[in-house]
């Protein structure tokens, strides 16, 4: 084989090698949006049951976080409050 067609067939692999990259992306792109758009539907559902949204998005990411951070931030915010004379 010569060196242009090495650089060739090096080339003609990096190359589909790329293109599964991207396709892979891409799936995933749309597998995000898919999941997107469910969890839309599961909002738009839980409004129309009479539950407000807003606190649900609230409680959802209370969930994520360290039950110890939640209490320090409670905790500092009930200060705050104190302290503006809004307990």
């Amino acid at each position: 084989m010569s060196d242009a067609s090495v650089t060739e067939s090096s080339y003609h692999i990096a190359a589909d090698e790329l293109r599964q990259f991207i396709e892979r992306y891409e799936r995933l792109e749309q597998e995000k949006q898919d999941i997107a758009d469910a969890q839309k539907e599961v909002m738009a559902e839980a409004k129309g049951r009479g539950y407000d949204t807003k606190v649900m998005r609230k409680v959802i990411a209370l969930r994520k976080r360290d039950k110890n951070d939640i209490a320090e931030e409670e905790a500092m915010l009930e200060m705050y409050k104190q302290a503006l004379g809004m307990d």
